[in-house]
């Protein structure tokens, strides 16, 4: 059974992976659970959003197969799908797993595929997925982010921001992705967003769906190394992302 999947994206220094945090963390709050929390930032640190290590990356299992690591007697296709059972990280509530970095300078396409055939392999066991991806629209245009029920839109107050993101919903449609829905989410938000930010995500015909405040609760963490995933119940970012989802989701 397909799982009920939600994707983020957006410009980077939106504050996507802590977004993605506040899904899971939101998941486990309403007992939606088992979560496959997917990496697919070549800059990957979602783990530590979420407070775990990680052990190998599908990046990685591809360079050990590429250097010829494969023991006598076994099989590439086994080897791989060796490699990349070990690199999921298993918790009581989510797994984790991390596309990592691709295969040196140059194009990404291989390890987006790796990625794109092993959660092939892995959903058919989760009832909900959580994928964090990289900055600007690579991950789209190279379909690695395919027939999900929700694409969350992450922006910071910024004009650049906003029609960053309006450019990666457009290009999700014009793909033909198979996106159920999409909604905008201003992140670390100040103030209320301007008149004119409101006008921009409105004439794109994308839904607005409310602003998270910043806190300098989560920078306190990330200073300190504390997983994001555990502010408390009573923060007004957590609260306020919690409202969003409550209003906009439906697992």
């Amino acid at each position: 059974m397909k799982p009920y999947s939600i994707a983020l994206a957006g410009k980077g220094g939106t504050g996507k992976t802590t977004l993605a945090g506040m899904l899971v963390k939101y998941f486990i709050y309403k007992e939606k659970t088992p979560i496959l929390a997917v990496d697919a930032d070549s800059n990957a640190n979602f783990n530590d959003v979420l407070g775990v290590s990680i052990n190998g990356t599908l990046g990685d299992a591809r360079e050990s197969m590429k250097k010829g690591n494969v023991p006598n007697g076994m099989t590439k296709d086994v080897f791989m799908s060796m490699k990349m059972q070990e690199a999921v990280v298993e918790t009581n509530n989510f797994d984790l797993i991390v596309m990592g970095r691709p295969e040196g300078a140059g194009c990404y396409c291989a390890a987006n595929t790796l990625l794109t055939n092993f959660l092939d392999q892995l959903t058919d066991n989760y009832p909900y997925m959580i994928m964090d991806n990289e900055a600007g629209m690579e991950h789209i245009s190279r379909l690695t982010t395919r027939n999900v029920d929700v694409m969350i839109l992450v922006s910071d107050g910024s004009v650049r921001g906003v029609t960053a993101a309006v450019r990666i919903n457009e290009l999700a449609k014009n793909l033909h992705i198979g996106m159920g829905k999409s909604f905008l989410i201003i992140n670390r938000s100040k103030n209320v967003p301007s008149e004119k930010i409101i006008n921009i995500i409105n004439e794109a015909g994308i839904t607005y769906a409310g602003y998270l405040p910043a806190d300098d609760t989560i920078y306190e963490y990330d200073m300190n190394g504390q997983a994001t995933v555990d502010l408390p119940m009573d923060s007004a970012f957590v609260q306020a992302a919690f409202g969003i989802f409550d209003n906009y989701l439906s697992p």
